[in-house]
């Protein structure tokens, strides 16, 4: 599992949800958006299947409708763990 903190923007902008390209290899979890404007989230990787994903987050103006725009990309590798025997 990875812990994932974003502060908040200095342009105004504020996190609003996060994605993932593939949810079989990577899920995202537990989100939260603190009063402060920090955005947390927990990665889970499946631990048997190796492959890659696009963790996105996303961001809009506070007063705008919609659900905002890709503000941040991680791209996560997962390799299988090995199995003894």
């Amino acid at each position: 599992m990875v812990s994932l903190v974003l502060r908040p923007r200095t342009d105004g902008k504020r996190w609003t949800a996060i994605r993932s390209s593939a949810r079989a290899f990577v899920l995202p979890s537990g989100w939260q958006l603190d009063a402060d404007g920090t955005a947390r989230a927990a990665l889970r990787c499946a631990g048997t299947r190796g492959g890659a994903a696009d963790i996105t987050v996303l961001a809009k103006e506070p007063d705008l409708a919609g659900t905002g725009s890709v503000a941040f990309t991680l791209q996560v590798n997962v390799v299988p763990h090995t199995t003894a025997g």
